[in-house]
């Protein structure tokens, strides 16, 4: 998350609250989550209005105090406009957890506020965080009010705490804005995991904090998300001949594998949620929010190198372009050098167990998406034969089992069979996708 807006205020200036309640409805392009109080106080100033205006992480949304009397002192606070207007750059990255630069009000016996920042954790918000991401950050002397959680629901784990990088030290670097959020997933890489415990008769591997953040947010979505599951045959016939077709008219090196059937059957995917866009969807507690592009993540490697790089807006790219990103994204992990893109949440998962002799899986949604699809094995079937004007009753086609895995909040069972139609149409009628 970079951004966000203020959806809502449940608190007025002011106002007193208690730990637990929700002082504002913080919402970004993905998701509506609750700010709650972690402690009682005031609302002293809000300094960032509810609307449509897009709100940096870091910004100060409000001040609050801990007495009503000390209310009156913020009273006629301005911020900075370096720090609000969006439309002009700061001259230097503000401080996460302090108010801008101002004139300073009159002192007051309460502790100084903390500037609230909008990806919801501050010193008297609700910090929604793992125990070990507490322990963690207080063993290091950090607030957790600095940090972005990638957990569910924006929770921050143990990783985002071993990940985060300083405002100090990132403004040292001469290419600071750029680097700051690639610097979080080099150092997920790096992080170096305990030897193995060996006791009586087993031994114990520790899980790295990456392998943890993973194993919580899918046991999250295995317990909230209504999960069905949808199976169908593919052939791939027709698909292997235009593979063969496209990769001649490129005129690859000979270390160069061109277009691969995972690469044409993201495109398929790309092109079903076209034809049914209500599958690009995510469940939102009041509302579904159907999104215009389609961005998928394709799940690469295995283990504590297990990753989910975003292919974006693959409806709207050609095979090569896909091709290239899915290329791209496995050097970067033969490297081990994992940016931003494989940290990011899209609106749709695919995941190819072929290379394992896995015939069909059924996936376990990633949250907020609503769809997951697992591809099998590519194998040679005996199958009935279609074309009438053949004497043999049966013949031989390459085959695969695709599996669709379904949010029923979203995508009931009519919905979810539409897509794997209209799925199935473009992997065995492949030039369709070309249009």
């Amino acid at each position: 998350m970079e951004q966000g807006t203020i959806a809502k205020w449940n608190k007025k200036e002011g106002e007193s609250f208690i730990a637990g309640d929700t002082l504002c409805e913080v919402e970004t392009d993905k998701a509506t989550m609750d700010f709650e109080a972690q402690d009682d106080g005031v609302i002293a100033k809000i300094l960032a209005d509810a609307g449509p205006n897009d709100i940096a992480c870091g910004e100060p949304i409000m001040i609050t105090v801990e007495e009503a009397s000390d209310v009156d002192a913020f009273k006629d606070y301005v911020v900075a406009p370096t720090s609000m207007a969006s439309s002009v750059p700061p001259e230097a990255p503000p401080a996460p957890a302090a108010p801008p630069s101002a004139p300073t009000p009159a002192p007051i016996s309460a502790p100084a506020p903390a500037a609230a920042p909008v990806s919801g954790s501050t010193t008297i918000g609700r910090i929604i965080a793992s125990p070990k991401a507490h322990m963690l950050a207080s063993a290091k002397g950090i607030s957790l009010l600095k940090i972005i959680g990638t957990g569910p629901g924006g929770r921050i784990i143990a990783a985002d705490v071993d990940e985060y990088v300083p405002v100090a030290e990132v403004a040292a670097a001469p290419a600071a804005v750029e680097a700051s959020a690639a610097a979080p997933a080099v150092a997920a890489v790096a992080a170096p995991v305990a030897p193995p415990t060996i006791g009586e008769g087993y031994t114990d591997y520790p899980l790295s904090e990456a392998a943890k953040g993973i194993a919580a947010q899918l046991t999250h979505s295995k317990q909230n998300v209504p999960h069905y599951y949808l199976t169908v045959d593919l052939a791939l016939d027709e698909l292997l001949k235009m593979r063969a077709t496209l990769n001649q008219s490129l005129k690859l090196g000979e270390d160069d594998a061109g277009i691969s059937v995972n690469d044409l059957l993201v495109k398929a995917a790309a092109s079903a949620m076209k034809a049914v866009p209500s599958a690009n969807a995510s469940w939102m507690d009041s509302v579904v929010r159907v999104y215009d592009s389609v961005d998928i993540n394709v799940v690469v490697g295995s283990g504590d190198a297990l990753y989910a790089p975003i292919v974006r807006n693959a409806g709207g790219r050609g095979v090569k372009a896909i091709s290239d990103d899915v290329a791209a994204a496995v050097a970067s992990l033969e490297e081990e050098a994992t940016g931003p893109e494989f940290h990011s949440v899209g609106t749709f998962t695919m995941m190819n167990l072929g290379m394992y002799g896995i015939k069909s899986c059924a996936p376990i949604i990633r949250e907020p998406q609503a769809c997951a699809l697992a591809l099998g094995a590519i194998e040679n079937r005996i199958v009935p034969n279609d074309d009438v004007e053949s004497e043999e009753i049966y013949k031989q086609s390459v085959m695969l089992t695709a599996t669709l895995s379904c949010d029923h909040r979203v995508v009931d069972g009519a919905v979810g069979a539409q897509w794997l139609s209209a799925f199935k149409s473009g992997v065995e009628n492949p030039t369709t996708l070309l249009l």
